[in-house]
């Protein structure tokens, strides 16, 4: 996949792809709610990037795991407004609701969450400040690496009858929810493709 340029074009582009995106609503069940971002910046060269944090060492939950920001659904706030709180906590940006382009798929974990993926434009000046409370590290990843040959990757497991999906990304491998939500926005908001992903598999580990 060739570099893909930070620019007004992209942002257009993003958008009406992600409005075309049919809904695709879960079935229903118990699952606690929570949202996350893909911010879409410059990777400091003119190309696209997206924002991957690294959670910090001392967390109870998830220590030391590539994500991208988000959190729990708070009572009373929709999907967009803990979008927003989150990303202000973790990384120190106030966005506004025009900031967001779209939504992809809500994805189901393992862990009884139903995780509501939101996209957002972040002009490529915007200062990056994380919360070490929450956040090691923020990476610019390049769009290109989601399309890269090889990625993602998907696996067979003897415990599910989906398949694992991962990403090779950062020197590691990025798991679903994370790899699953990527996936997406690779296939929708970037080529235009009505692609699924909840029923794409998460590692046994990640099962609770």
């Amino acid at each position: 996949m060739t570099p893909v340029r930070f620019d007004a074009q992209l942002r257009a582009r993003l958008a009406a792809n992600l409005a075309r995106l049919a809904s695709a609503p879960l079935e229903a069940r118990a699952l606690k709610h929570a949202a996350v971002s893909v911010l879409v910046t410059d990777g400091g060269d003119g190309d696209a990037a997206f924002l991957l944090t690294r959670r910090a060492a001392h967390l109870n939950a998830h220590a030391g795991q590539y994500a991208l920001p988000g959190g729990r659904v708070d009572e009373g706030e929709s999907a967009l407004d803990a979008a927003r709180r989150e990303v202000r906590e973790e990384i120190g940006l106030a966005l506004a609701k025009e900031d967001f382009l779209g939504r992809l798929d809500d994805y189901p974990t393992r862990s009884g969450y139903r995780i509501t993926p939101l996209v957002a434009w972040l002009d490529g000046a915007a200062p990056l400040s994380p919360n070490p409370a929450e956040v090691e590290r923020i990476y610019r990843v390049p769009l290109a690496e989601l399309g890269k040959a090889g990625s993602p990757q998907f696996v067979s497991i003897p415990e599910s009858g989906q398949p694992v999906i991962r990403y090779p990304l950062l020197g590691t491998l990025l798991h679903a929810p994370t790899a699953a939500v990527l996936y997406q926005f690779m296939e929708v908001a970037l080529f235009g493709r009505e692609t699924r992903v909840a029923h794409l598999e998460q590692p046994v580990f990640a099962w609770r």
